[in-house]
């Protein structure tokens, strides 16, 4: 029986961390020995992480990356290992380096460079034209690299079907959003199937700063069904032992590839035999048995918050954060993703209540963070703002009072922050969600100041339901009952509420989503059953308040299209989409 042990080393890499990201590889080559795998994949641009953005512009950054990747090849004495980097021949290219008996035997570039979305790599790297195929253990094998898979026809097809590669293996940086986790694997079990070939695919896991990279490394077989499925939102080392035999079985009853050959002769594919590395002949270890089990929507959900948020943190050098306590269901559900990213002794709350501010909701944010264990702090803005008021007066004069007012509450509680911030060395986490950052229900240098801002990809209605969620897992009520049961709130003047300034949430937010992700129109909207003015003031809110967005801090992308990189509309704009 020909059989194969191959290892997906799915690890958390950041980026430009070259020492730090090698140091990782080198160690899961050293646990891929200890297992008997044959063959280790590590993910895109492993090296260097991903995505290096401008950092590629820089020439010593390149030459870095290529002597790690003289480093690593001399620790795969006695394994082949497909390993992510940035080749230089000529120009620069996303590559996957073959790394077999101490030394890089060749490199294979990415064909499809992606330039939607979040992606750019355009910008950057050369397109790849040589594919090749090498031998391992008298296994014929592609290698691919992410957006490579996407694509029905080339460069997989070649490999399998003209090339005869029994095993595809693809190395990737494939970031996260809602839905993509099911769309992925039913890809990759189509090409899998189509191609008679077993799809072996690597990708990255971890924060990179709006970006989340979920992990969930997949192995196919010949028939697209499931063979392993890695962790999510977590480093895994997923180990399997392919049977190589069953592909070439299954190729006998299928005519295609002789006639994929005899119509594509003119095709050409490097072909590459890899001598047999000395190994030890002992008995290879036996695999544990996995839980392949799927994350459910809203489980999903929170690890990617509680991931992206701790990441960015850490990888940033901070040890605590800072959240200012209102005593309302967003900073509730901020702090609750922040204790579990760093743990309840790297959070420190403070509520900062006015002469506007109820008695509940001090009693509330005190209660939050009592649940939480974390530390409370205090700090009245009543006096402050009397000053400030006191000060601006004799501009103001013969003036009503209106949102102005308003919003000097919300920048003193944002200096308070930025104030604490400086003092302790401590990163503050803005509190506002998709909805209100959609509409620009946020305060320039009040409510949006801070280093990272948590739900800036989680609409309202989802901040509700992952707060329910949160309570439930944890079997109490974490999040207060009070916090979830009252209305929505800033509390900058008396009697306020959301509603006031805003359609209902749940008739926002679907308006919201038909607007800003999907790209719909009035008509498209109204038909969905909602009135034509509400959509039109909805839309002009959204359009007149990107000059905010564009200064507010990055925020975890769990939508297929997020505020930032996805959704790039000009500041001084006069389009109207109605």
């Amino acid at each position: 029986m020909r059989t194969l042990r191959i290892g997906l080393c799915q690890i958390n890499t950041t980026v430009g961390d070259i020492e730090g990201n090698t140091k990782k590889i080198l160690d899961y080559i050293g646990k891929g020995k200890k297992m008997g795998a044959d063959l280790l994949a590590f993910p895109e641009m492993a090296v260097t992480g991903y995505p290096p953005e401008d950092l590629l512009l820089m020439p010593n950054f390149i030459e870095t990356n290529l002597k790690a990747i003289e480093t690593i090849a001399r620790a795969t004495s006695s394994i082949t290992a497909v390993v992510g980097f940035v080749n230089k021949e000529g120009d620069i290219f996303n590559a996957a380096a073959l790394l077999h008996n101490g030394k890089m035997v060749d490199a294979y570039s990415k064909s499809f460079l992606p330039n939607y979305g979040v992606f750019d790599e355009d910008r950057y790297f050369q397109v790849g034209k040589e594919n090749f195929i090498f031998t391992l253990k008298s296994t014929p094998i592609g290698v691919s690299i992410c957006e490579d898979l996407w694509y029905p026809g080339d460069p997989i097809r070649t490999q399998a079907l003209y090339g005869g590669a029994e095993l595809i293996v693809n190395i990737s940086s494939s970031p996260y959003h809602t839905g993509k986790v099911a769309f992925r694997e039913k890809m990759i079990s189509t090409r899998a199937s189509d191609n008679l070939a077993i799809v072996a695919y690597c990708n990255l896991v971890g924060g990179q700063d709006e970006l989340i990279f979920d992990g969930g490394s997949l192995v196919f077989d010949q028939r697209g069904d499931l063979i392993v499925r890695g962790r999510q939102f977590q480093e895994d080392l997923i180990l399997a032992d392919l049977d190589m035999e069953g592909v070439f079985r299954m190729r006998l009853h299928d005519p295609r590839i002789r006639r994929e050959r005899l119509a594509d002769e003119e095709k050409r594919v490097k072909k590459i035999d890899l001598p047999d590395s000395i190994r030890s002949v002992r008995k290879k270890p036996s695999l544990p048995e996995r839980e392949m089990k799927l994350l459910d929507r809203l489980p999903e959900i929170y690890s990617a918050l509680v991931l992206g948020t701790g990441d960015y943190i850490r990888k940033n050098g901070f040890h605590t954060v800072l959240i200012g306590l209102s005593g309302g269901i967003d900073s509730a559900l901020t702090a609750a993703v922040a204790v579990d990213a760093l743990g309840k002794k790297g959070v420190v709350g403070v509520a900062m209540p006015s002469q506007y501010s109820s008695k509940e909701s001090l009693e509330d944010a005190k209660a939050l963070a009592k649940n939480l264990g974390i530390k409370f702090l205090t700090i009245p803005i009543a006096d402050i703002f009397k000053a400030y008021l006191k000060t601006i007066s004799p501009s103001f004069k013969g003036l009503k009072s209106d949102v102005t007012e308003e919003n000097i509450q919300a920048r003193i509680r944002g200096n308070i922050l930025m104030a604490l911030s400086n003092k302790f060395g401590w990163l503050v986490l803005t509190t506002g969600n998709k909805s209100e950052m959609s509409v620009g229900y946020c305060t320039l240098y009040g409510d949006m100041a801070g280093g990272y801002a948590v739900l800036k990809d989680v609409p309202k209605t989802l901040v509700y339901e992952l707060s329910k969620y949160k309570n439930r897992k944890e079997g109490k009520a974490l999040i207060p009952k009070n916090v979830l049961a009252k209305a929505p709130s800033a509390e900058l003047r008396p009697n306020q509420k959301d509603e006031d300034s805003l359609p209902p949430y749940p008739v926002l937010d679907p308006i919201l989503q038909a607007y800003v992700e999907d790209d719909k129109g009035v008509e498209e909207i109204a038909k969905m059953g909602f009135k034509e003015a509400m959509i039109k003031e909805v839309i002009r809110m959204v359009d007149r308040n990107e000059y905010k967005r564009r200064q507010s801090p990055p925020g975890v992308k769990i939508t297929h299209r997020a505020l930032g990189k996805d959704r790039r509309l000009p500041v001084t704009n006069k389009y109207r989409n109605f």
